[in-house]
């Protein structure tokens, strides 16, 4: 799986969304449909992706308690 493509896809999610600050919950399941791979194999693109810095990782404080992801 291209990193760079699926960093591209999930930073265009981010930049799109109308919360502030600026944050999305992933499906990995739903961008793996997308890519026509499996959803393990994007989770662990985007968990690199977190150990490099290029994106943050948090949970809500508020119900439901998602993972988010944010531009650093």
């Amino acid at each position: 799986m291209d990193k760079e493509q699926v960093f591209q896809s999930v930073e265009s999610m981010i930049t799109s969304s109308t919360k502030q600050p600026k944050y999305m919950s992933l499906s990995t399941v739903k961008m793996a449909d997308l890519y026509g791979t499996n959803p393990e194999i994007i989770q662990q693109t985007i968990d690199e992706l977190v150990q490099e810095g290029r994106l943050l990782k948090t949970n809500l404080s508020d119900l439901p308690n998602y993972e988010v992801y944010m531009l650093p």
